[in-house]
């Protein structure tokens, strides 16, 4: 990880201060951002989105510029490849805002803390109360906080 960034989600949100003003300004959601390494060569990819999906030509449109700020932000990091792509149909949820605009969806979430002795969750995405997210379970409404979710992502459906 990079100094001063102690993990992936800390790293996520770093590029989200950073890049979100480009992003909003080309009406672009920004959604995840992941350092890999490949190698021993860095790779950043950052995912976005925007209402009617992400093209090719935003995707190279963006590289160019988040590429410029991130070069600016990030000196530490040395040579590295960005990757810009979309979330595909299994996108991370990594907002609570995600968790309500989702709602009726399947996902599949992992907590840091267990419930019950379990982490791993797969349900219908009921909403959100409070900073709870309300999930369906075998008709079984299980509320876990927000602030618990390591992972989550949408469940890919078949003619969707």
């Amino acid at each position: 990880m990079l100094k001063g960034i102690s993990d992936a989600r800390s790293f996520s949100e770093f590029i989200r201060k950073i890049v979100e003003p480009l992003c909003q300004a080309q009406k672009i959601e920004f959604v995840y951002a992941e350092h890999l390494h490949d190698r021993g060569r860095a790779i950043i990819r950052i995912s976005l989105d925007k209402d009617g999906g992400i093209t090719i030509d935003d995707c190279v449109s963006m590289n160019r510029q988040l590429g410029d700020v991130i070069d600016i932000h990030l000196e530490d990091i040395g040579h590295y490849n960005l990757e810009i792509s979309s979330p595909g149909p299994n996108r991370p949820l990594t907002k609570i805002s995600d968790f309500e605009r989702f709602k009726g969806k399947r996902v599949n979430l992992e907590i840091a803390e267990p419930i019950n002795g379990r982490k791993k969750f797969k349900g219908l995405l009921d909403g959100v109360v409070d900073n709870d997210i309300i999930l369906i379970i075998d008709q079984q409404r299980v509320e876990i906080g927000y602030d618990n979710i390591a992972k989550a992502k949408l469940l890919a459906t078949h003619g969707e």
